[in-house]
């Protein structure tokens, strides 16, 4: 089954999201330009990974300089287009914009490390300011940090009844 691509040059929201209870979340990653909503399902480290990177790149850039963007509720109702396997991330100078692209999960990442990339592969190019990745970092931070707590021992999130820690010997903290 092949996906639709997207490229957004100039998307007016680009946001992290979750819906659902903590352990049973499903995050996803949304941009919208001229009223095309684009929702692609993220796996939480995946979205840890990215914010990451994105303040890493901030840090190392001047300051955003372009209007941040007030509200970045995800937008209702989220209808995924895909699930994302893969991200990349660069700096386009002349454009003065940060390049998010996302690659959809084939089956031959699922099935083996060795498979030949699939040239069917959709893909989602998201073309952002500076101001709406200084506004996106924070906001996906309290997103994913808005989940069950981590094991201050293991790093493992905690479960509302307990958490058996591997490093506690089996015994619950």
């Amino acid at each position: 089954m092949t996906f639709s691509s997207f490229e957004l040059d100039e998307p007016d929201l680009f946001t992290l999201g979750a819906i659902g209870e903590p352990g049973n979340r499903v995050f996803y990653l949304q941009a919208r330009q001229a009223g095309q909503v684009v929702t692609l399902r993220i796996e939480k480290e995946q979205a840890f990974a990215l914010t990451e990177y994105l303040g890493g790149l901030l840090e190392n850039l001047p300051s955003a300089g372009s209007e941040v963007p007030e509200h970045l509720d995800l937008l209702q109702p989220a209808i995924e287009e895909w699930a994302v396997g893969s991200l990349a991330v660069a700096f386009d100078e002349s454009n003065d914009r940060i390049l998010v692209v996302a690659e959809e999960l084939s089956v031959a990442e699922t099935d083996t490390e060795d498979a030949a990339p699939d040239p069917d592969v959709a893909t989602a190019r998201f073309h952002l300011t500076r101001g709406q990745v200084a506004a996106f970092v924070p906001h996906s931070t309290a997103v994913i940090k808005a989940g069950r707590p981590l094991c201050q021992v293991c790093g493992r999130s905690i479960d509302p009844n307990g958490h058996m820690c591997p490093r506690s010997n089996g015994h619950r903290r």
